[in-house]
């Protein structure tokens, strides 16, 4: 007959393990839970002009391991599939949820549409210039700012003397779509939206998405894979080295490419009070949403 002694530490120990054990799953299930959160926000701001996804990744600390899995996909894949899989579910709910949503405000009203759209992307002027200036700002930041501006207002400028409905969207507009997008997905800031909507490109690809139309999600798809492939290393080097500058230069393509949707014909005078609320409404919820993530801490 054999008695075995075990200590109070030795079972202090157990009963903790055991205590750990239990609650590991929860916590799991947890963070799985906010991961596909964030993801449903990040997804919604893909969709949605001057909701930028790429500063809600930075927001949300998914930035440089999304940069990472850009620039090195498989290397990557193995070190953050438990951060990017609940994340990326999450991701596709909130874009083709918000897909439908904003086909139905525009077939409403395209004017108010436009309106609450230049009112959510003025709405994060304030956190994109606070974020450029982290670090300090440059002369050359500045510069960066006011070319930025400058060239961009002038290539929408030039595009205006065409008018929008005069590009007839297929397959090629869609993968131009999917080009333009995945600059907005590496580059932080960079709404591309504002510019579909202004190419009259932005109503009929969200459309296609809410329907599900391959033929508008493959050429989108094909289009992104096609700019990541090509700049994400090399962006993600820039924002490294030159943080003012890039953001700077940022700022002043979405200010230009802003400036020229905002809605400046209107049905009736109902038409422009309900256009001036959905500005307002826009402007109040970026700057919410601005101090709600700054109080997110996960």
């Amino acid at each position: 007959m054999f008695v075995i002694f075990i200590s109070d530490d030795i079972i202090h120990l157990l009963v903790l393990k055991g205590k750990i054990m239990k609650q590991k799953k929860p916590v799991m299930v947890l963070e799985w839970i906010l991961l596909v959160i964030k993801g449903m926000v990040v997804g919604a701001g893909a969709i949605l002009p001057g909701i930028s996804g790429g500063v809600l990744c930075v927001v949300f600390g998914i930035y440089q391991p999304m940069m990472a899995l850009l620039a090195h996909p498989i290397k990557s894949f193995k070190i953050y599939y438990k951060l990017f899989i609940p994340f990326i579910i999450g991701w596709l709910i909130g874009f083709l949820a918000l897909a439908k949503l904003v086909e139905m405000l525009f077939a409403a009203s395209s004017s108010v549409a436009v309106a609450l759209f230049v009112g959510l992307i003025a709405g994060t002027l304030p956190s994109l210039f606070k974020e450029a200036g982290k670090n300090g700002s440059s002369k050359a930041s500045w510069i960066g700012f006011t070319i930025g501006l400058f060239l961009m207002f002038s290539v929408l400028t030039l595009l205006s003397r065409q008018s929008a409905s005069s590009i007839t969207p297929n397959i090629w507009w869609y993968a131009f779509c999917g080009l333009v997008w995945g600059f907005s997905l590496i580059v932080p800031g960079l709404s591309s939206s504002s510019i579909l909507i202004f190419m009259g490109l932005y109503q009929p690809m969200t459309s296609g998405i809410a329907s599900l139309d391959m033929l508008v999600i493959l050429p989108l798809i094909s289009g992104l894979a096609l700019t990541v492939i090509l700049f994400a290393r090399l962006v993600n080097l820039l924002f490294e080295k030159h943080h003012s500058l890039m953001h700077h230069t940022i700022i002043g393509i979405v200010i230009a490419s802003t400036l020229l949707i905002i809605p400046t014909e209107f049905l009736n005078l109902l038409n422009i009070i309900i256009s001036i609320a959905c500005f307002g409404a826009g402007f109040l919820i970026s700057i919410l949403m601005d101090r709600l993530e700054n109080k997110i801490i996960i």
